[in-house]
């Protein structure tokens, strides 16, 4: 009989949960059933660019929640990235972007929907909860999507993102930070 050590396994089902993950972000609800929503996983080169880019925010704007959450994330093997793009569902009343209807957002383009910003919670918070089912810790971390939106990882037209970074060890990473 061969024994198989957990490190031999780690990274591998880490990978899976992410990619569990992924799919239950993807099946979420979405406002009038319209996808605005862009996911990836990032794996350790990426992951090593995002963290040196949130280094460079922290340095750029003196936060140190940026090199914090770097400096964890530096500890993962796997991180999901979620972002959404900004389309307007099309809605005759809506209002709560703070125009009159989705035909006045529109000529403001850089300005959030309130709706594309509601789906993207709801697939986070999906996404969050395969995570806690499956035991590994996670974080969801604004941070780490300011970098994401920075490098255009997503591409250029995901103007929202957060990512979710899975840890398995013997204490939380993203607990007593």
């Amino acid at each position: 009989m061969t024994l198989i050590k957990e490190h031999e396994i780690s990274d591998k089902a880490l990978r899976e949960i992410a990619e569990k993950m992924m799919i239950a972000a993807r099946t979420a609800p979405k406002g009038r059933g319209q996808n605005t929503i862009t996911l990836a996983l990032a794996e350790k080169d990426d992951i090593e660019k995002i963290a040196k880019r949130m280094k460079e925010i922290d340095k750029q704007m003196d936060f140190s929640a940026f090199t914090r959450d770097a400096n964890n994330i530096l500890n993962c093997s796997v991180m999901l990235l979620m972002g959404t793009s900004i389309k307007p569902l099309g809605l005759k009343k809506c209002g709560m972007c703070g125009y009159a209807n989705c035909a006045e957002k529109e000529e403001h383009p850089d300005i959030p929907c309130v709706l594309n910003v509601t789906d993207l919670g709801i697939a986070v918070g999906s996404a969050a909860s395969v995570a806690m089912d499956n035991r590994v810790d996670n974080r969801i971390l604004y941070t780490a999507g300011q970098a994401v939106l920075d490098l255009h990882l997503l591409g250029d037209d995901v103007k929202v993102a957060y990512c979710i970074p899975i840890s398995s060890s013997s204490k939380n990473i993203f607990f007593d930070r």
